[in-house]
């Protein structure tokens, strides 16, 4: 009963952050889409509003490490495993702003799928054949330094696990030279699972930034693709007996 309270509060949170920002970012918007162009400050008021949706519990701890590896003056397509709803709130703590790679999906979803319009995130339909074209949409951003997020695996993990990756990011990774940087999360399954609507009012929250990969260092896109979720999947067990 205790969970079903603390899920209750949460979800009503949610909803009011949801719609609060929802009218600031499109205020936002109307004032700079003239000159910003690739949406950057809505994109920091979306980040307010992930601050506050990784806070609403006292007994959530967040530990960030390793932000300082890395060099926001190369184009650089950083990926993560993806474990919950909680993930994208979760990546906002890092110290820079990113343009995200979303399932089209979310955008029928009313309020959320037009706050990723607004901030400018890329939606692409996975099942596709014109999924990878679009990717091709992140090169110009890329090239000015705006930092790309991708989650290879696709879709959240139904047990926490990491599943296999998909092919775009390292395809374009390899095809235009850009760095990837692996971004491991740890806790967010803990305290909300995919398809569940009940969170754990308690739990410890890691995002964990790794070294950079040069593409140049690999031959094909299999080998690169299975050197990066090694690592990521290295660094999760690491999190997991922290």
């Amino acid at each position: 009963m205790r969970k079903v309270i603390f899920s209750i509060y949460v979800w009503t949170a949610y909803v009011l952050l949801f719609a609060v920002f929802f009218i600031l970012i499109s205020i936002t918007f109307l004032a700079t889409f003239l000159f910003d162009r690739y949406r950057k400050i809505p994109n920091k008021v979306l980040g307010m509003m992930a601050w506050c949706m990784v806070r609403v519990s006292s007994g959530w701890k967040i530990k960030v490490e390793g932000v300082e590896k890395f060099d926001n003056k190369t184009p650089t397509i950083f990926i993560a495993n993806h474990e919950s709803f909680l993930d994208i709130p979760l990546l906002f703590e890092l110290p820079w702003r990113m343009k995200w790679v979303v399932k089209h999906s979310m955008t029928y979803i009313p309020v959320m799928g037009w706050m990723v319009k607004l901030t400018g995130q890329l939606t692409i339909n996975r099942s596709n054949k014109s999924a990878l074209k679009k990717l091709s949409n992140l090169v110009k951003p890329l090239n000015d330094l705006v930092p790309v997020m991708i989650f290879p695996e696709g879709t959240r993990s139904i047990n926490g696990k990491i599943s296999s990756f998909k092919n775009g990011a390292f395809l374009m990774a390899l095809e235009h030279r850009f760095r990837l940087q692996p971004i491991v999360i740890d806790g967010a399954h803990h305290i909300l699972k995919s398809g569940s609507n009940l969170l754990n009012n308690k739990g410890i929250l890691r995002v964990s930034v790794l070294d950079h990969i040069d593409p140049k260092d690999f031959n094909n896109m299999t080998d690169l693709k299975s050197f990066a979720r090694d690592k990521i999947v290295l660094e999760k067990e690491r999190l997991q007996n922290y």
